[in-house]
């Protein structure tokens, strides 16, 4: 899961991010989400890709990272939702 979120975020900007600080918030958010849900990390990680929630994350981390677990995990949820994606 690192080499993939890595590679996505390798080829953008990051302005005043350590992108492994990025990367790590990115784990801890996609293994919350896993929880929430009822999933494994793989099937987390596959789900919030699929419906551009790791682009959210990275678009959105600025803000994301100071929000308690659970009102991102909420934040992805409901931007899963409006691309397409089946979990409530």
């Amino acid at each position: 899961m690192y080499f993939c979120i890595w590679k996505k975020l390798n080829n953008k900007t990051l302005m005043n991010v350590r992108i492994e600080d990025k990367i790590a918030f990115i784990i801890a958010v996609v293994s919350e989400f896993a929880a929430a849900f009822s999933l494994n990390s793989q099937q987390a990680y596959r789900y919030l890709d699929r419906f551009k929630g790791i682009d959210f994350v990275d678009k959105f981390y600025n803000v994301e990272h100071t929000l308690p677990f659970n009102d991102v995990v909420q934040d992805l949820a409901i931007y899963c939702r409006k691309n397409g994606g089946g979990l409530v």
